[in-house]
């Protein structure tokens, strides 16, 4: 899955630009569960948000198109970026992220709570192993597999990219699988996912860099930290200012 071989990567319609890819996805209907799902929430509405008018639709990953480092979460927050349409955005989960990436100089600013509050990425790009919000949180393989061309498609049309930081074991253990398939060198046995934990795919290709991620259930429980979030961050730094 070299940087400068054909990769054969499973979307195999031609992708222009990362701005096309975006339209692909906000079109999908792949997931008749996810779909009855994420429109449901959208005519519901949560109270504190009745006045809004929700995304409803599958989120596109957003960023730097020359980012040198790709953020990888699990999918959209049914009342975040299902909402915002814009990935960890209108949450406490991205409340807590975007602080970090401001901190680390990757955000122009901390807030994140609409798509044109003039947030703006620099040497990054954040996306999801799904693209629709999903019931409770969890995908069913069918879904996952569903939406793995796109994020497929991402990685494939960020050629910069030289960390990859994955925001949980689901998102570490899916970005794992995909380079493994593609031929990327993924240890045997596959390290095991911890705050932390760095695998190296090999040259010219990206370190795979795993956080927990910063859902309420990890913030709240101190699990996760601001300065620990900050070290993935900072580890990224060192990777990409290479």
């Amino acid at each position: 899955m070299g940087r400068q071989r054909n990769s054969g990567l499973g979307f195999e319609r031609m992708v222009a630009s990362l701005d096309d890819l975006a339209l692909e996805i906000t079109r999908c209907r792949r997931c008749p569960r996810l779909v009855a799902w994420r429109e449901l929430v959208a005519q519901q509405k949560r109270r504190a948000f009745a006045g809004e008018e929700y995304w409803g639709r599958p989120v596109p990953g957003w960023g730097d198109p020359n980012a040198r480092c790709l953020l990888v979460g699990l999918a959209p927050a049914a009342h975040g970026a299902n909402r915002t349409g814009r990935m960890f955005t209108g949450d406490e989960s991205g409340r807590w992220l975007y602080r970090a990436l401001h901190r680390s100089g990757f955000a122009n600013q901390p807030q994140c709570e609409r798509r044109d509050d003039g947030l703006t990425l620099t040497g990054c790009f954040i996306t999801a192993v799904a693209r629709c919000a999903p019931p409770a949180n969890r995908l069913k393989p069918v879904e996952r597999d569903n939406c793995r061309p796109y994020l497929e498609a991402e990685i494939k049309a960020l050629q910069n990219v030289r960390a990859i930081v994955t925001l949980g074991q689901y998102a570490y253990d899916h970005v794992l699988r995909i380079y493994r398939d593609q031929g990327g060198l993924v240890p045997v046995p596959k390290p095991q996912f911890a705050h932390g934990t760095e695998v190296h795919l090999g040259v010219d290709e990206p370190v795979v860099l795993a956080s927990y991620h910063p859902s309420q259930q990890n913030t709240f429980t101190g699990k996760l930290t601001e300065p620990m979030l900050d070290a993935i961050f900072e580890r990224a730094r060192e990777i990409t200012d290479v």
